[in-house]
C-alpha cells in the first residue's frame, strides 16, 4: 500500500510505492539531529516526486554524496537523494513528513553519524 507525504506547505508531495516502513533510523550527525530526522531509505524507482521539483533546494556537506533536498518556500526537508555504495540510486524519506506514519510504533535504529 503506497504511502504519500510532504513538505510543511504542500508545494513538495511526493508518494512511495511500498507499505509504510515498521522500521526507521535517527542519526546523531549534525545535520541530522539538528533536524530531528526519523529516516527511511527506499530504491528510487519506489520513490515517487508528484509536485515541487520547481521549488526544492539542495544542500550537501560533508563528503557531499548526499542530495539533502529542501522546499525553498517553506524550508522542510522531506527526503534526500544519493546512492548506495553498489550504485543502487536511493532516496532517504523523512518520515515526520508522512502523517499517516506513527513515530512512536516505530522501532529506531540509532546509527552514529558523528563518527563517520
Amino acid at each position: 500500500m503506497p504511502y504519500e507525504g510532504s513538505c510543511h506547505c504542500g508545494k513538495v508531495m511526493f508518494s512511495v510505492d511500498a507499505d509504510p516502513p515498521l522500521e526507521a533510523m535517527t542519526c546523531n550527525c549534525s545535520h541530522c539531529s539538528r533536524k530531528g530526522f526519523v529516516l527511511t531509505f527506499v530504491p528510487a524507482a519506489q520513490f515517487t516526486l508528484k509536485s515541487g521539483a520547481d521549488a526544492l533546494g539542495s544542500y550537501a556537506f560533508y563528503k557531499h554524496k548526499i542530495n539533502h533536498q529542501f522546499c525553498t518556500t517553506c524550508g522542510t526537508q522531506a527526503f534526500a537523494a544519493s546512492a548506495m555504495p553498489d550504485g543502487t540510486e536511493m532516496r532517504a524519506v523523512n518520515l515526520r513528513c508522512v502523517p499517516e506514519v506513527d513515530i512512536d510504533t516505530l522501532k529506531i535504529t540509532k546509527v552514529d553519524g558523528a563518527s563517520f
